[in-house]
């Protein structure tokens, strides 16, 4: 079955460039990638107006199966992803079981498999348990399938934990995805200012992630290992990566659309769906982070997806667990705030959303002959409202229910396959 693509714009990061073409699919690989293409017989996608980039690639969301089957199943969280754009996400471990062993790591790749929607790269887990303790059999895990390797949602405390395990992802040739917290001082439920002095909430300070991200850089450049920092949102961290990027450091790093959009006054109104970690921040940690977006100290816009039931989410605030949805948001948050707020162009927003992911996890993304028909079509002009009754996800947790935001997707290709019905 062929899939033409007509009068699209297409987006391609690795050069740098945008271009008017049509788009050939054959047999699950790009089969042409130029103007004025005829295929009788082939199903025609019209993208006229709208842009054809490489697949996008979320790589940090929560599937939560196994053992939390009521938030998340890799079947909801994959379909939520296609509904989003992505064509690919990476898993992280903190499962229940934790994924730190390879049957772990094989039970999440058959459901997906199983699924049949977008892929699925599991992480898995640093340490047994992610206690913290006692590294995972990291080559077993790496052999099953794990594409990095975390603790994501608890930090590495032991610094020589960690030493270690930044040699080994090095042998490996995988990176190490920290979640970087000091929990001596992070005990708060929001961040540490104004606001949380206002409403009476502990508040956990900039000073938590910063103390955290130079201890990891610094391990990092002690052992030449390749770190990436999750879910940047201070501005203190956006300046140690960008200093240790200067010295040759090997680190990337990622941010959240939540963490590049909101500030912790969306705490004001006791909104449990505002409740992450890290914290959503003042306006200047705001501003760091969509200049470390600009200036490229930040590679990745990834949505740290973290679905909670609605059960869990409506007690009071102190007891909500963290965790906002993202999938299904991302597109339409980075297209209004980033691209039209003028922080990234569409091409450098896209490879944020793409090739830069992809690289990080060892993979390619491209549109070019002979390469897999991973595609995203985006219509950067659709205006819509978040309704989060019409998300896919399995919770509906998330801050941005009414929000006005232009940009969305409107096809999500895998493998040459369309898995989200053409909007528009």
């Amino acid at each position: 079955m062929e899939l033409l693509i007509r009068n699209g714009t297409v987006v391609d990061p690795a050069a740098g460039r945008t271009f008017e073409s049509d788009v050939l699919i054959k047999d699950g690989r790009v089969a042409a990638v130029e103007k004025k293409i005829t295929a009788r017989g082939a199903r025609v996608l019209d993208a006229a107006g709208k842009l054809v980039t490489p697949g996008l690639i979320d790589m940090h969301v929560h599937l939560r199966e196994p053992g939390q089957e009521h938030k998340e199943t890799v079947a909801s969280g994959t379909c939520a992803a296609v509904h989003g754009g992505f064509t690919a996400v990476a898993a992280m471990p903190n499962t229940d079981p934790v994924a730190d062993r390879p049957e772990v790591i094989r039970y999440v790749l058959e459901k997906a498999r199983e699924a049949g929607r977008a892929r699925v790269y599991p992480v898995g887990a640093l340490t047994v348990g992610s206690r913290g303790k006692e590294l995972t059999e990291m080559g077993a895990l790496r052999e099953a399938g794990a594409a990095a390797f975390s603790d994501d949602g608890r930090p590495v405390a032991d610094a020589h934990v960690m030493r270690r395990a930044l040699e080994y992802a090095r042998m490996l040739g995988v990176p190490v995805i920290s979640h970087c917290e000091d929990l001596s001082l992070a005990a708060g439920v929001m961040h540490e200012g104004l606001v949380s002095t206002m409403l009476g909430l502990k508040g956990t300070p900039a000073a938590a992630e910063d103390v955290a991200v130079a201890r990891d850089l610094i391990l990092a450049e002690m052992t030449g290992g390749r770190l990436h920092v999750a879910h940047v949102s201070t501005a203190g961290a956006v300046r140690l990566i960008r200093e240790a990027k200067a010295r040759g450091v090997r680190v990337t790093a990622e941010a959240t659309p939540h963490h590049f959009t909101l500030t912790d006054r969306a705490v004001a109104g006791f909104d449990t769906n505002a409740k992450v970690n890290p914290p959503l921040r003042a306006d200047a940690d705001v501003a760091a982070v969509r200049e470390g977006l600009a200036d490229g100290t930040i590679d990745v816009i990834a949505t740290d997806h973290a679905p909670h039931a609605a059960h869990e989410k409506e007690v009071e605030f102190d007891l909500a667990p963290f965790g906002l949805v993202g999938l299904e948001t991302a597109v339409g948050l980075v297209f209004t705030e980033l691209v039209a707020g003028g922080v990234l162009d569409v091409v450098t927003a896209v490879a944020k959303l793409s090739i830069n992911p992809a690289r990080v996890l060892g993979l390619s993304r491209t549109i070019a002959p002979g390469a897999v028909a991973d595609l995203t079509v985006i219509d950067p002009d659709a205006a819509w409202t978040v309704n989060r009754a019409e998300l896919v996800s399995k919770s509906k947790n998330t801050p941005f229910h009414g929000f006005k935001l232009k940009g969305l997707p409107c096809a999500t290709i895998v493998g040459g396959e369309v898995h989200l019905a053409a909007r528009g």
